[in-house]
């Protein structure tokens, strides 16, 4: 007889709740040895990575994200925008939304942005290559991601140190630590929405071809777009677009300084780039899991899941499986099974090519420029579950 999630206690549990709990720990390794799945304070995580792809892809799952304001017992703005925002939508909405969303991501727009940003990462390489030494995040992945973004919106630059500032406080909303960490991110929320708004009034006095002028032009029938939406989609595009790629690139850092021998073998071979990302989100994802909520009951592997139980699908865990990577060490250039970095299914994350393409180009940069990278003194980290990355990285390196 299948057995229920909550009354099997024979499934391990792992407290991802806790802020000193570690995705990467050995306890979520001889909890994956043992079992398919376990049991959290969220609801399940599944650990393996033929299991973590087919519940993707689940037609009785749903995007289960919008639960997570709840899952934390919080309310308030960014509870309300966290909850009603097209990566918490379904059916027709969602999928309304992301046309909407959808031109600001393609990847030939991405592929005509590649000089800029190239520019922008070797201008910011410029600043801290003579002293030997940085700040990897302050220095780097943060005013680059953010450039990235005004960029792509056509936001002014000038604006990049408010609104890294901001994604970073909203960013804290993501982990572990949300509720206690509530009024930064409620006083973020409230700044980016009132900058949203600041847009929309400027757009609508002097009209843009841009992402952000197009759903303003699409806001003129409300039927297509609520001015709500509208102010929602714009917060998303800035957030979203910052807050994974600074934590990624950092990661990327860390992961390089352990293996120096890769970092040596990118700077001489900068084609293995995207390669390089690919490979990073495998073993070092920002995004530790994603989400998803059973629609209705069903059986699983003998395991019954109640309509409603939230799936935290383990990316990270996935990514190390040896019954899918039997050699799982960090190599750049081994030929691996799709990651789950962003997701997947209906809900595969909207910017995934911008992701891509400047992580790629920054990463070529980097390792021809900054020879021996290593770490120069203590890092500030945020917990190690959740939505993960350095918020402090002092390297040194030789420079080139």
């Amino acid at each position: 007889m299948p057995s229920d999630v909550q009354s099997n206690t024979s499934l391990p549990f792992l407290d991802v709740s806790d802020p000193a709990f570690s995705i990467r720990s050995q306890a979520v390794a001889k909890a994956r040895d043992g079992s398919w799945c376990a049991r959290t304070p969220y609801g399940l995580a599944v650990l393996r990575y033929d299991d973590v792809q087919k519940m993707l892809r689940h037609p009785k799952m749903r995007q289960g994200s919008y639960r997570w304001p709840s899952h934390n017992d919080v309310t308030g703005n960014f509870a309300r925008w966290w909850e009603n925002m097209l990566l918490s939508q379904e059916g027709n909405d969602h999928a309304r939304l992301r046309r909407m969303a959808n031109p600001a991501f393609s990847p030939k727009l991405i592929t005509s942005l590649k000089p800029r940003f190239e520019e922008l990462a070797n201008r910011l390489i410029d600043d801290f290559a003579p002293r030997g030494e940085c700040d990897f995040i302050a220095e780097f992945t943060e005013p680059y991601a953010t450039g990235v973004i005004c960029d792509l919106l056509g936001l002014p630059i000038e604006k990049w140190r408010d609104l890294a500032d901001i994604a970073g406080d909203m960013g804290l909303a993501l982990g572990v630590t949300f509720k206690q960490d509530l009024p930064r991110i409620e006083a973020a929320t409230q700044r980016i929405f009132a900058y949203a708004e600041e847009l929309v009034e400027h757009r609508r006095k002097e009209p843009s071809d841009d992402f952000i002028g197009t759903l303003v032009k699409a806001n003129q029938d409300r039927s297509q777009l609520s001015d709500q939406e509208l102010l929602d989609m714009i917060v998303l595009a800035i957030f979203g677009g910052i807050d994974t790629t600074r934590n990624q690139l950092g990661l990327a850092m860390v992961t390089f300084i352990e293996h120096p021998d890769q970092w040596a073998l990118l700077g001489d071979n900068p084609d293995l780039a995207r390669a390089a990302v690919e490979e990073v989100m495998r073993v070092r994802p920002t995004i530790t899991w994603v989400t998803r909520e059973a629609t209705e009951a069903f059986t699983y592997n003998d395991l019954q899941i109640p309509q409603g139980t939230t799936v935290h699908l383990f990316s990270q865990s996935a990514g190390s499986d040896p019954a899918e990577f039997p050699n799982a060490e960090f190599d750049i250039t081994a030929k691996r099974s799709p990651h789950f970095g962003f997701g997947g299914g209906t809900h595969h994350c909207l910017g995934h090519f911008i992701a891509r393409g400047d992580m790629t180009e920054a990463l070529k940069l980097l390792a021809r420029r900054l020879k021996n990278p290593r770490f120069n003194g203590n890092a500030k980290w945020l917990p190690d579950s959740g939505n993960t990355g350095a918020v402090t990285l002092p390297i040194a390196f030789d420079q080139a």
